[in-house]
């Protein structure tokens, strides 16, 4: 009898897109008609989106990674060898030994792409519940001196402290209090929470068990993206199993303390993102933007103190307990601790995930791992941020990527998603649509962002079609506008929107039809 040789084809949503189902089961069909023994397990995606479907073997030594593979690619592989990981085109060597993954510094995504998901053993065998173990030992005020000495901040964008939060909402008194983790990713070049939920799920449970331990919860939401079906199974399913396991429910991880967990799909709007309309959501109201005070952590879901953050933040939590505080620490540069996960996106040559401690530059990122432009054209502007975050121009690519250092040049990390466009881009047009983009998806509570979206497109299209005196006018009319959207809108929806105006503005003036110090060009430009 032929040795069982184990083969792994990712369920990851970009995975199936690019035909892994069809993949696995051209595998099972060969395997079964040439009399092959093989195992089939389904993991993550390892973050190498280019390569999607990467299957991996298991071979002693290691895992040997072949892609992208079509499912007609299935018996030449057989064929070559594929079960010993024998030499073939598509043949990439040991997957970790892979420089866009040995190169990473993956605390967040350690499991993802090596696990079966909804595997307790797999996740257990790899270092999972390790945190919430160490977490039901301590106290209540250990355990944010943990979250708080870390470093770590919301990976959602704000970038506010989480122990911070956590401690406000642990010292608030209340009968409840609730547990939300914020899953309506919605930036553009975006997809480190879909690919967490969907590759590592029981780390964003662990998380935010933790958090309630922490906090002295006992219910948690899970407020997913309606365009993440597969994310949503995936967690409803997890969080049964865990239930079943003793990991959630009356008692968790045996403390006796409870945690209940549930999720909700979201509305399908933008704006549903910000955190307080998100919680108009999950209550069965329409996704309208808050007004603050009070704060959530104080009078969140249902009226009750409520932690909020993103599924990257509860994610962190595991190997801060597990590892300690210190370990965690270590990563980053000044005030920005711990890693984050990039996700490159737009035109880009190698798209996918990249994890690593803040501190490199865009250069490197977008080079070093990104390969450069797709198209092979240079690169021009860089997005970072999501829709409303800055086009980060040349002259700024070697600034660090922390927190502080962003800040300082006018832009944002956001969710790590960075968009990369080449020297054919225009970024008038690109301008234009963020503010098209925040009318769309305005909630309409706030003035600024309301009116100042539309009015916002109007301006730039009046800049794109005017010449001299008028359009040095209506440039200086832009400016004011978003002067106004960014000190007067009630959440980051209007607040952000001038980011990449301005800095289109500011960078790529000849794309507005204005000369290089921001004077009305002679060159009439073309329409918008």
């Amino acid at each position: 009898m032929s040795p069982v040789t184990t083969i792994w084809v990712p369920r990851d949503s970009a995975a199936l897109a690019a035909g892994a189902d069809e993949v696995a089961a051209a595998l099972a069909t060969e395997a079964a008609r040439r009399g092959l023994a093989i195992d089939l397990k389904r993991n993550g995606s390892r973050g190498l989106l280019w390569l999607e479907p990467l299957i991996e073997v298991a071979t002693p030594q290691g895992r040997i990674a072949y892609g992208p593979v079509m499912a007609e690619d299935v018996p030449g592989l057989l064929d070559a060898g594929l079960l010993r990981g024998d030499a073939h085109a598509l043949r990439h060597g040991v997957s970790e030994q892979m420089p866009y993954l040995a190169l990473q510094e993956r605390l967040t995504f350690r499991r993802v792409g090596l696990t079966d998901p909804l595997s307790l053993d797999d996740y257990a065998a790899h270092e999972g519940w390790a945190g919430l173990k160490a977490a039901v030992a301590l106290d209540s005020a250990a355990l944010l001196h943990e979250v708080t000495h870390s470093g770590l901040r919301g990976r959602g964008g704000a970038a506010f402290p989480a122990g911070i939060k956590w401690r406000t909402v642990a010292h608030a008194q209340a009968v409840q209090k609730y547990i939300v983790c914020n899953a309506d990713e919605g930036d553009s070049g975006t997809f480190s929470d879909r690919m967490l939920m969907e590759g590592d799920p029981y780390q964003l449970i662990e998380g935010m068990a933790i958090a309630a331990l922490a906090v002295g919860a006992t219910q948690g939401f899970i407020y997913i993206r309606s365009e993440y079906p597969h994310a949503l199974a995936t967690m409803d399913e997890a969080i049964a199993r865990a239930t079943a396991a003793g990991w959630l429910g009356d008692s968790v991880a045996g403390s006796g303390r409870a945690f209940h967990l549930e999720t909700r799909q979201a509305a399908g709007s933008y704006v549903c993102g910000e955190e307080t309309a998100m919680l108009e959501s999950i209550e069965g109201k329409r996704g309208i933007v808050r007004a603050k005070p009070p704060l959530p952590a104080l009078q969140g879901l249902f009226g009750q103190p409520t932690v909020i953050n993103n599924v990257i933040t509860f994610a962190s939590v595991p190997v801060i307990l597990a590892r300690g505080a210190q370990y965690y620490r270590d990563y980053g540069v000044g005030r920005s601790h711990g890693t984050l996960p990039f996700q490159l996106a737009g035109n880009v040559k190698h798209g996918g995930l990249v994890e690593k401690a803040f501190g490199l530059t865009l250069r490197e990122l977008v080079y070093g791992f990104g390969g450069g432009t797709r198209s092979g054209r240079p690169i021009k502007a860089i997005q970072v941020g999501g829709p409303l975050g800055a086009y980060v121009p040349e002259h700024q690519w070697d600034v660090p990527l922390d927190y502080e250092a962003y800040t300082a040049i006018g832009a944002v990390l956001g969710h790590g998603g960075i968009v990369v466009h080449d020297d054919t881009a225009d970024l008038a047009r690109l301008a234009r649509y963020a503010m098209d983009f925040c009318a769309i998806e305005s909630c309409g509570k706030c003035t600024p962002c309301r009116i100042g979206s539309t009015r916002g497109v109007e301006v730039i299209d009046r800049i794109t079609r005017s010449q001299g005196v008028q359009r040095a006018q209506q440039v200086e009319l832009l400016r004011d506008l978003c002067d106004t959207m960014l000190q007067g809108s009630l959440c980051a929806m209007g607040g952000m929107t001038p980011y990449p105006v301005l800095s289109a503005l500011n960078h790529y003036p000849q794309d507005f039809g204005l000369a290089r110090d921001g004077a009305p060009a002679a060159a009439t430009p073309s329409a918008a």
